[in-house]
């Protein structure tokens, strides 16, 4: 299940400040977040769909790239963001 338009308005007004911020880091980690979810939903029903896995990993590794951004040049706005999204318990 891909994400509604409205959905990343809300994510990215949220987290980023506004809904037409998109390019701020704490959407795209939202962003991802949210999609790492449902495809993980996914993949627990699907097994063996090897694409999307790969397609997850790829995702992961956007996310961790830029929260490792995120710690590097705001280390209070990473750790609120962590908190907020229930990462890294």
């Amino acid at each position: 299940m891909s994400i509604t338009k409205e959905k990343k308005a809300t994510i990215f007004a949220e987290f980023g400040g506004a809904s037409t911020n998109t390019g701020s880091i704490e959407g795209q980690v939202a962003l991802l977040t949210e999609r790492i979810l449902d495809i993980s939903k996914h993949l627990q029903a699907n097994k063996k769909d090897f694409s999307t896995q790969r397609g997850l990993m790829k995702m992961v590794g956007q996310r961790k790239r830029l929260l490792s951004y995120m710690q590097k040049h705001n280390l209070s706005g990473y750790r609120a963001l962590i908190e907020k999204l229930g990462l890294r318990k």
